[in-house]
């Protein structure tokens, strides 16, 4: 396992983060492909023994079961000094006016119910999950930075925005004197690849570090663009996502199945790799779903793209419009 600087922090992560997304009641929220817990333990601590010690979730993967896997798993098998958890708060968690967004009064209801999930008296990373136009910035910057200071969370970071906005909060944060956000977590892979335009120059320029979601495109970019997964067909917004440009994103596909074949190496080995050759990106994050997911995200570490590799992999791509916001 090779090990990075967690953004402009001074703490180090796995260079390759799991994806806890998938694990979880399929009962609770909306993700029916979720791995119970009996069927999680197997991945998580495959991932331990690799050297994994980087976990991202969200308080609404499963409405909160993620959380508390991982809470039961990696926090019960792991010195909590050895893994870094990550997860993030905005998204609904119950109805009404207050039951989502971030405010100071759901930011402080939420991360509290997280710890207790989580079993733990500190995240290491707490991100904003989206933009909350409805909220002063001011106040959720505020609050976030009070939580650092309160020690109930080690460092901040976001998500899924736009550059200005991801911008527009920074320098505020540096105004204020309040703690900065050290990561952005950005959706990245061989077919989206819309963050190089402003994102990525921006975190380049801050010193923040990229965390990418999605680095296999769902899971899409691992088999023939053509195959269909449970998750394919219940995941609503991975249709929205990858719907266009079928023509372009199976040229990518063929592209990531010729430069494995050459290199002997499996389709999620190449597409991980070229993630992992962007200098912004500190870490990518895989959603595994099985042992052999995580065996894939590791060897990719040790993959190395030529040149004409990279430009084969590249050469199909075409321009499509912001997605996930």
């Amino acid at each position: 396992m090779r090990y990075v600087k967690l953004g402009n922090s001074g703490t180090a992560v796995s260079a390759v983060g799991l994806g806890c997304m998938g694990f979880g009641d399929p009962q609770r929220g909306t993700h029916g492909w979720s791995l119970r817990e009996s069927e999680s333990r197997p991945v998580l601590r495959r991932a331990l023994e690799l050297g994994i010690t980087f976990f991202d979730t969200a308080n609404v993967y499963s409405s909160g079961d993620s959380e508390r896997i991982i809470g039961e798993t990696v926090l019960k098998d792991a010195r909590r000094e050895e893994v870094v958890i990550a997860t993030k708060v905005h998204g609904e968690m119950t109805p009404g006016p207050n039951g989502w967004g971030l405010s100071r009064k759901h930011i402080l209801w939420q991360v509290d119910e997280s710890l207790k999930r989580l079993g733990t008296d500190y995240i290491d990373l707490y991100q904003i999950h989206r933009w909350d136009s409805s909220t002063p910035l001011e106040e959720t910057l505020e609050t976030l930075d009070g939580l650092v200071r309160a020690g109930k969370v080690r460092y901040l970071g976001a998500s899924t925005m736009y550059a200005w906005q991801f911008a527009q909060a920074l320098a505020l944060q540096q105004a204020r004197g309040w703690f900065p956000f050290v990561t952005m977590q950005a959706h990245y892979n061989l077919v989206y690849r819309e963050e190089e335009r402003e994102m990525f120059p921006l975190c380049t320029a801050t010193h923040t570090g990229v965390l990418a979601y999605s680095p296999l495109a769902r899971g899409r970019l691992a088999r023939g663009w053509d195959e269909v997964s449970l998750r394919q067909q219940q995941d609503e917004l991975g249709h929205s996502l990858y719907s266009g440009q079928q023509d372009a994103n199976r040229a990518v596909a063929g592209a990531v199945l010729r430069v494995a074949l050459r290199h002997g190496v499996t389709r999620a080995q190449v597409a991980l790799a070229w993630v992992l050759a962007h200098p912004v990106v500190s870490a990518p994050l895989v959603g595994a779903c099985a042992v052999g997911h995580v065996d894939d995200a590791v060897a990719a570490l040790d993959l190395r793209l030529s040149p004409e590799d990279l430009e084969e992999l590249e050469q199909d791509y075409t321009p499509r419009a912001p997605a996930g916001f």
